[in-house]
């Protein structure tokens, strides 16, 4: 996997395209991570994390990410479309002050979550936690960038 491009070249490319800020489909956005937290939360207690429901875990994380960051973009006015439009809300994240490695980091769910969609990808308990302790380190960091 390579490394994700600068969010300015996506601008470039025309994938993200500036707008009017959205403050309504915004809060929609920030209600429904808020929501899925709570609710991912709540499985794990009851649940556990393992092999079974590893793969729902993490794409439930990678969800509750992006609202928040598709959420910051369109409070600037910000919107992105179309192929690569993932990458370019993963990359996104380095202008709201995460570190490279965070990126990066973000940019593996990012690809593991389509290999999980379209190809059949099935990840571990391990990978699940690692995730999921991101997302708790993260969720209140991204929340309050809003």
């Amino acid at each position: 996997m390579k490394a994700i491009k600068k969010f300015e070249e996506f601008i470039k490319e025309g994938i993200v395209k500036k707008q009017s800020p959205n403050k309504s489909r915004a809060e929609f956005l920030i209600k429904e991570a808020e929501q899925n937290y709570t609710y991912l939360l709540k499985l794990i207690e009851k649940m556990g994390i393992n092999n079974i429901n590893a793969n729902d875990y993490i794409k439930k994380c990678y969800d509750i990410l992006m609202e928040l960051v598709r959420a910051k973009m369109l409070l600037k006015g910000l919107n992105s479309s179309g192929v690569r439009a993932h990458e370019a809300e993963v990359s996104y994240l380095r202008d709201l002050g995460f570190k490279e490695k965070e990126v990066q980091f973000v940019n593996q769910i990012r690809y593991f979550r389509n290999g999980m969609l379209y190809y059949g990808t099935i990840l571990d308990k391990e990978y699940a936690e690692k995730v999921i302790e991101f997302t708790k380190r993260n969720y209140l960091k991204l929340k309050n960038k809003i």
